[in-house]
């Protein structure tokens, strides 16, 4: 059987995390990609249940409180600003 080489761009802390745990558990980083390949090709689909992480913005305690300051800016309490932009980097 002929190899053939799979290139993928990762993060370099996931690829040093990833190569550790792999070490960690007595395999190599190609070993265990080709694991998954396997599995993805037995299975015909993901191995793995893929969840979104919810969005803490929309949590139900922080859409009540956003609710809530609404509701007190319509009734004449608190004061309106202006957005201000902040450069994350």
């Amino acid at each position: 059987m002929a190899l053939a080489t799979l290139t993928a761009r990762v993060d370099e802390k996931d690829k040093s995390s990833f190569d550790s745990f792999c070490s960690n558990v007595g395999l190599n980083t190609s070993t265990a990609i080709n694991l998954f390949v396997k599995a993805v090709l037995r299975e015909n689909r993901i191995p793995f249940e893929i969840a979104q992480t919810p969005d803490p913005f929309f949590s139900e305690a922080n859409m009540a409180y956003v609710k809530k300051s609404v509701q007190e800016l319509k009734n004449g309490k608190g004061t309106a600003h202006e957005l201000i932009e902040v450069d994350d980097e």
